[in-house]
């Protein structure tokens, strides 16, 4: 396995946490009783109270990663972390492309999307497994 690479974990400043308040998360359409008095869907339970900079580099790195995001895994395995860990530069002979590290950017988004869909899709899953019949 490739090495770790350099992570800095922080709590979430108050201008990120402002970041993630109302124009992002009113794309969401959670019940009312877990929207906040704007209509917003309250983000940062979902996403963590922790956030991590990520070096690819001493000079280059992807900041505010929620926790949650980074820890997401599949099959066992931190989603980001394994596919940065496949694209370290030992193991390419080459550093990651630009199109690589736009990569990295639009992966923690769309796990990010799925991390705050998951209360209603586990709310839809509890309303279709009440609605079955069993045969």
């Amino acid at each position: 396995m490739p090495g770790k690479g350099k992570l800095e974990t922080r709590a979430v400043t108050a201008e990120e946490a402002a970041a993630f308040s109302v124009g992002q998360a009113s794309r969401l359409s959670p019940s009312q009783s877990e929207k906040l008095e704007t209509g917003a869907t309250p983000v940062l339970p979902l996403l963590g109270t922790a956030t991590h900079d990520v070096f690819l580099n001493e000079a280059a790195c992807w900041q505010n990663v929620p926790e949650e995001v980074w820890d997401y895994t599949i099959g066992g395995y931190q989603v980001i972390k394994k596919w940065l860990s496949y694209r370290e530069h030992a193991l390419l002979g080459r550093p990651l492309t630009p199109d690589e590290a736009r990569e990295v950017t639009h992966m923690a988004r769309r796990i990010a999307a799925l991390i705050l869909l998951q209360p209603e899709l586990d709310k839809n899953y509890q309303a279709v497994k009440a609605a079955t019949v069993a045969l």
